[in-house]
């Protein structure tokens, strides 16, 4: 594309060579604090910030002959992972944040495609494609999160039932491996070893290695802008049947449920459902700026709020407010990128509401068919104590092979919950309904599962394990979560 922007490069050949190192130490001395998004759990470690591949390769070997080499290396995008998955306590992180330039795009394939260094964020790729009316298939609850990120937790978003997850669109990938070699996957490889190693990294939380840059899939665009039905329900069970009898009739569908509120108020919901807008669905005076991308910011929330911010007044007076300004039936109303899909992201560090402690996401999926257990765990939730106002449910559909892939078919939802006494009783409680109906958490938001219990709720864990050896014998790419669930 001869008038694509200056971030653009050229097509970058294939990279089978371990590339020179550069000559200045990568690793500093010093450690800094990481935490994840939920801002608990915090440790510390050697950040290396990594620019080129030749970089990557360099803190890789210095890290390996280091004073901290046993305590290995991980990779770290945006840090939106809710709990441990992108932190090395006492050993070292690659920032790959400064690793994000768009190398080349092909508008003319059928589909698009781009191939883009694994530090570019959501963000900047948008807002790069979006006027050439090319379209990211898949986004989560935010755009600030790294392709590389994307790919290791395989990300899905409110059309996984139609679209599958963030993996499902990753046509290739390169991955810096232990050893230093440079490896060029495809989920299309005639080579079993290679099309492991794909699905492996793909949702195997940086554990393979370090993706570098990847060829993505795109969709095209009239607008930048969704055509969006809403619908207020009374109760948890009003709310999945409207989902189970008509998701299928949207491309993008997702549910807020009041989680506080219990009795005949137990999971009322506000259900919006949608699918991209044609130009001929935007009024009059959209259509000139069809493509342009309102990203509005109110500002940063500031590091002053205490804990129990978050308590049962406020979520109750949260939860009404929300359910109540939503219209009982509206049908075609147009919302742009921010409004539909990711609405938090125009308050910068909202996380620190929570306060010092910090929350804990929970996440978990149960399959079709368990929808007695589904409603038990909403019980559970709104009659612990623990309140949470920010409440998420979808339908997902097939999975992909990743045999660490979040994604199966089922309700899912998540809670965000401030970190408080008890909390952990009631995730060990959830844990149970979860594990009783072949269900599981999802490991980006997770910060305090016990191995015993993931071994249970990833039953080809064995599978990515033998890929894991293959490409890392020695587990120098690990992370407190792979210790802490005992996958070094």
């Amino acid at each position: 594309m001869s008038d694509f922007p200056e971030t653009v490069g050229t097509q970058v050949p294939s990279i089978r060579p371990t590339p020179p190192a550069p000559e200045l130490p990568l690793v500093p001395d010093q450690l800094t604090p990481l935490h994840g998004w939920g801002r608990a759990n915090a440790s510390r470690a050697h950040v290396a910030s990594i620019d080129s591949v030749a970089g990557a390769v360099s803190a890789l070997r210095q890290a390996e002959s280091g004073g901290y080499a046993a305590r290995g290396v991980t990779p770290r995008g945006l840090g939106r992972s809710y709990g441990d998955a992108a932190q090395n306590a006492g050993g070292t992180a690659l920032d790959l944040t400064t690793l994000n330039r768009i190398l080349h795009v092909d508008a003319e394939a059928d589909p698009p495609t781009v191939d883009v260094q694994a530090g570019v964020s959501l963000d900047k790729l948008m807002k790069a494609l979006l006027p050439f009316g090319l379209w990211v298939p898949v986004l989560p609850g935010t755009r600030q999160v790294t392709i590389g990120g994307a790919i290791a937790a395989d990300v899905h978003g409110k059309n996984h039932h139609t679209e599958g997850s963030f993996g499902n669109h990753v046509r290739s990938l390169r991955l810096l491996v232990a050893d230093g070699r440079v490896l060029d996957l495809s989920p299309d490889s005639a080579d079993p070893d290679d099309n492991a190693a794909f699905w492996a990294t793909v949702g195997g939380m940086g554990l393979t290695g370090v993706v570098l840059s990847a060829v993505l899939e795109l969709k095209r665009a009239e607008t930048a802008y969704f055509s969006v039905d809403t619908d207020r329900t009374a109760d948890l069970d009003e709310l999945m049947t409207a989902m189970a009898t008509g998701d299928e009739n949207y491309t993008y569908s997702v549910a807020w449920f009041d989680a506080v509120s219990t009795g005949k108020h137990l999971g009322r919901a506000v259900l919006t459902r949608g699918r991209a807008a044609k130009l001929a669905d935007l009024p009059a005076k959209l259509r000139p700026r069809a493509l342009e991308f309102k990203a509005p910011s109110f500002g940063t929330i500031p590091a002053i709020f205490p804990n129990r911010l978050v308590n049962k007044a406020t979520g109750k007076a949260f939860s009404e407010f929300w359910y109540r300004k939503a219209p009982k039936h509206r049908v075609g109303e147009i919302q742009n990128i921010t409004q539909f899909f990711h609405p938090l992201d125009i308050v910068s560090e909202w996380n620190r509401l929570y306060g010092p402690n910090g929350f804990l996401q929970y996440q978990f999926v149960v399959p079709f068919g368990a929808e007695d257990t589904f409603a038990r765990c909403v019980e559970l939730i709104a009659t612990s104590g623990h309140v949470s106002c920010l409440n998420v449910l979808k339908r997902f559909g097939a999975a992909n092979p990743g045999p660490l892939s979040f994604p199966t078919p089922g309700w899912t939802l998540a809670v965000d919950l401030p970190i408080e006494p008890g909390l952990d009783r009631l995730c060990d409680r959830l844990d149970e309904q979860v594990l009783s109906v072949g269900g599981r958490i999802y490991l980006a938001k997770d910060s305090r599962l016990s191995a015993a219990t993931f071994r249970q709720m990833y039953p080809r864990l064995d599978d990515f394990m033998a890929v894991r050896r293959r490409l890392d014998p020695n587990a120098v790419f690990t992370s407190d979560l792979a210790r802490r669930l005992d996958l070094v």
